[in-house]
């Protein structure tokens, strides 16, 4: 899957530590990825429990999940679009809980 990034979410990458980036992104490179594919190959797969993955109750078709627990406590949120009749995955914002105010 392809991933793609918002002008907010950019924002708010650049304001995280860069430790805390670097988390991120080794998480989507080694785990959520191949989530995201499994999720391509069958939509009715569970995604895995640990980034816990649900619906943003304010925000129509936007997800979130966690990818970490500990400081900061680290949240982003997405959304699954299709582009060129291929599914993607949009990456919208990344903290902590405050994107949750504008998801």
């Amino acid at each position: 899957m392809k991933f793609e990034t918002t002008p907010a979410f950019d924002s708010d990458y650049r304001r995280l530590k860069r430790e805390h980036a670097d988390t991120f992104k080794k998480i989507v490179r080694e785990k959520f990825a191949s989530a995201c594919d499994a999720y391509v190959k069958d939509p009715s797969a569970p995604w895995p429990t640990g980034f816990r993955v649900k619906a943003v109750r304010s925000a129509l078709g936007v997800l979130e999940m966690t990818w970490s627990f500990a400081s900061p406590d680290g949240r982003a949120t997405f959304e699954l679009v299709t582009v060129e009749e291929e599914l993607r995955c949009r990456w919208r914002r990344i903290g902590d809980h405050d994107v949750f105010h504008r998801p």
